[in-house]
């Protein structure tokens, strides 16, 4: 499969997040068997409309079947290692800005997955959110204007950036 413009920026992964993220996966395969044994016994019980276990194990079921897909496309098309090296912003960096014209008011974060937020104390935001996307190829220097969810315009500044190292 080619990658061509109008395609999702890969997901960056470091090997941790990545190895933590294939043993959640694999545990939910391998629970998919507990949970259609208590389906099954729930079935069991009698009338299925008025079964809230038999309801209960079915959601769970979806929720759990759901988590699967997406962490097998997500394992199956990140990539992953140490973090990209590049001349721009790019995800798997971790950046420093400032907002407005202020430069003691900064904030250092990692542009990357939500996923990778349970490996590393710094914020994490993801490149397709609105401040990802406006700061993506920008260099130290440069000054973009990016409108919040709560319909706000905000002014930031690159100051630095860096490969995230975990």
């Amino acid at each position: 499969m080619s990658n061509t413009d109008n395609e999702a920026p890969a997901t960056w992964l470091s090997q941790d997040a990545h190895d933590r993220l294939q043993g959640e996966l694999d545990e939910l395969i391998a629970n998919r068997t507990v949970i259609a044994a208590e389906i099954n016994a729930r079935r069991e019980e009698g009338d299925l409309r008025e079964n809230g276990g038999y309801h209960a194990a079915r959601e769970e079921q979806g929720k759990a079947e759901g988590r699967i897909l997406y962490l097998k496309e997500l394992l199956r098309t990140a990539k992953v290692g140490e973090a990209p090296t590049a001349d721009s912003v790019a995800p798997g960096m971790v950046v420093t800005i400032y907002f407005d014209d202020d430069t003691a008011d900064t904030e250092t974060f990692l542009l990357g997955s939500r996923e990778i937020s349970a490996t590393t104390e710094l914020t994490v935001y993801s490149p397709e959110s609105a401040l990802g996307k406006s700061i993506l190829g920008t260099r130290p220097g440069q000054t973009v204007t990016y409108t919040a969810p709560s319909g706000a315009d905000i002014k930031v500044t690159v100051v630095k950036f860096e490969p995230f190292s975990g």
